[in-house]
C-alpha cells in the first residue's frame, strides 16, 4: 500500500466524525485511489488515532458505497460507476430545481456583482486553458448562486454531495468542448439572473447539469470498465 500522509483529525469534533470526513474527502478527490486496501493499523498510525473510530469510519464509508469488504483483502476503496454518476447528478438537479424560485427571488445586486467578478476570472482561465483554475472558479460561481436561495436545509444536502460534484466537474471541465460550452452557459446564467427570468434560468440550469453528467459518463465509458478513473 502506498503510504498516505493523512492529517490528524480535528480535536474539537468527535474523532469518529473527523476520521470519516478526512477519509471520505481523500477517497472522493482521488487522493486514495480506487482499489487501495485500507489497512487499519497503518491508517490508525498515520492519523494518530485508535482503531475503534477508524472501524466506525470504515462502516460509514461502506454505507456511502465508497469502500467495500473484499474476502482475503479487507477494506478496499471502490471505484465510481456510471450508476453513481447518474444518481449524484440526478440528486443535484432535483435539489437545484427546488431552490431556483428562491434564488430568483432573493439574489441581490451584490451577489450578481460577485458573480460578474468570478466570470471575469473564468474568462482569463478559459483563455489560458487552465482547467484546474476553472474547476475552482466553477464551484465558487455555482456556490454563490446556490447560497442566494437561503434554503439552509436543502443547502446542507447539496453540500453533502459537494465533494462528489467537485470531482465529477473536474472530469467534465477537462473536456475542451464541454469547457467552452459551460463557460458560455455561465454568462447566460448571469444574464438570466439579472432579468430574473425564472423559467429560462431553471431550464438552462437543468441543461447545464445534465450536460456535465453526460460528459462525465462519456469519460468513464472510455475506460471500458464503467468506472471512474482513480484520480484526475
Amino acid at each position: 500500500m502506498a503510504k498516505q500522509r493523512m492529517e490528524k483529525p480535528e480535536q474539537n469534533r468527535p474523532i469518529r466524525e473527523t476520521t470519516y470526513e478526512t477519509l471520505k474527502h481523500a477517497i472522493i478527490l482521488g487522493e486514495i485511489s480506487a482499489g487501495t486496501r485500507l489497512i487499519e493499523t497503518a491508517y490508525a498510525q498515520s492519523m494518530h488515532i485508535s482503531r475503534t473510530p477508524l472501524r466506525e469510519a470504515f462502516r460509514k464509508l461502506e454505507l456511502d458505497g465508497l469502500v467495500e469488504y473484499v474476502a482475503r483483502r479487507g477494506v478496499v476503496v471502490s471505484a465510481f460507476t456510471l450508476e453513481d454518476i447518474e444518481e449524484i447528478y440526478t440528486i443535484r438537479n432535483a435539489l437545484m430545481m427546488l431552490i431556483v424560485p428562491s434564488i430568483i427571488k432573493n439574489i441581490t445586486r451584490e451577489d450578481m456583482e460577485k458573480l460578474a467578478k468570478i466570470l471575469e476570472k473564468m474568462d482569463v482561465a478559459q483563455e489560458a486553458h487552465d482547467a484546474q483554475a476553472l474547476a475552482i472558479l466553477n464551484r465558487e460561481f455555482h456556490g454563490t448562486i446556490e447560497q442566494a436561495s437561503d434554503k439552509r436545509r436543502i443547502l446542507r444536502v447539496i453540500e453533502s454531495q459537494e465533494e462528489f460534484v467537485m470531482r465529477f466537474s473536474r472530469m467534465a471541465i477537462d473536456s475542451i468542448v464541454r469547457r467552452s460550452n459551460a463557460h458560455q452557459e455561465h454568462h447566460e446564467m448571469l444574464r438570466l439572473l439579472r432579468s430574473r427570468d425564472e423559467a429560462a434560468f431553471s431550464e438552462l440550469t437543468r441543461k447545464h447539469i445534465n450536460e456535465s453528467m453526460n460528459t462525465c459518463l462519456a469519460v468513464v465509458s472510455k475506460t471500458g470498465k464503467g468506472k471512474a478513473p482513480a484520480s484526475e
